[in-house]
């Protein structure tokens, strides 16, 4: 079970999520340290503290913006942090240059998220230009519905989504509504999708409280999940990883 601790990038700074709701956000702090939010020491925290060396990196400016992430004031950041870890990054990429842009600073891989994505046929030529495996689906929704800039998926439940959407090797489902909420991960959703998509590599994101969720869908086939406020309030630690392995 892969457990990938999240950070998510508000102008320079890790904030902590809550819900989608962004502009509410604010710096992270707790028992992993980076307090006031210092990115940076919250990814050697994670491999120091925990043995964790994979990242979910958002740039929530450039998500928000649309924006070219080469272009965005956290490039060096982002390039920093892909020395301290194997970091896989969602910068609203919707086009190959901007995505090997990524790379190019080092990302391990670049996600694309629906929330971004302008639409299937963006997806294909993604997945045509990009290096094999270099790319990770983001099926990122609010409470069960797609978030799309495209009318033909916007608000379609994952499953029948994903049915729509070029083939990929791994995706991410990711509930907003449930990020930081305490709510719980959905954990049918990913029972239902691992049914329908056996071979799919499949992480779950939104809604992890403590390690009784992660073997929860651990059971319902996902191979692993973000996670970020347990980590934190270390109600997951080193020992709860320990005997997840």
């Amino acid at each position: 079970m892969r457990v990938v601790p999240v950070i998510d990038l508000k102008d320079g700074t890790a904030v902590h999520a809550v819900r989608g709701e962004r502009e509410r956000y604010r710096p992270v702090s707790g028992v992993i340290g980076g307090d006031d939010g210092d990115a940076l020491a919250l990814a050697r925290g994670f491999r120091a503290q925990l043995g964790l060396d994979e990242l979910y990196v958002a740039d929530l400016d450039a998500i928000g913006a649309r924006s070219d992430p080469a272009a965005s004031h956290h490039t060096a950041l982002l390039a920093a942090l892909a020395r301290e870890a194997r970091v896989i990054v969602d910068a609203g990429v919707g086009e190959p240059a901007a995505a090997r842009s990524l790379l190019d600073l080092g990302a391990h891989r670049v996600i694309v998220g629906t929330e971004t994505l302008p639409g299937a046929a963006a997806l294909e030529e993604l997945l045509a230009e990009l290096p094999e495996g270099a790319l990770i689906l983001s099926i990122d929704l609010r409470e069960g519905a797609l978030l799309s800039p495209d009318p033909k998926l916007a608000g379609l439940p994952a499953l029948e989504a994903m049915a729509r959407l070029p083939r990929v090797r791994e995706a991410i489902v990711l509930d907003l509504a449930r990020v930081g909420s305490g709510a719980g991960p959905d954990v049918a959703s990913i029972a239902e999708i691992h049914a329908a998509f056996p071979n799919l590599e499949l992480l779950a994101g939104g809604g992890v409280r403590d390690v009784a969720d992660l073997r929860a869908l651990d059971a319902a086939g996902a191979a692993g999940a973000l996670v970020a406020t347990a980590l934190h309030r270390g109600v997951i630690g080193a020992r709860e990883l320990a005997e997840l392995r």
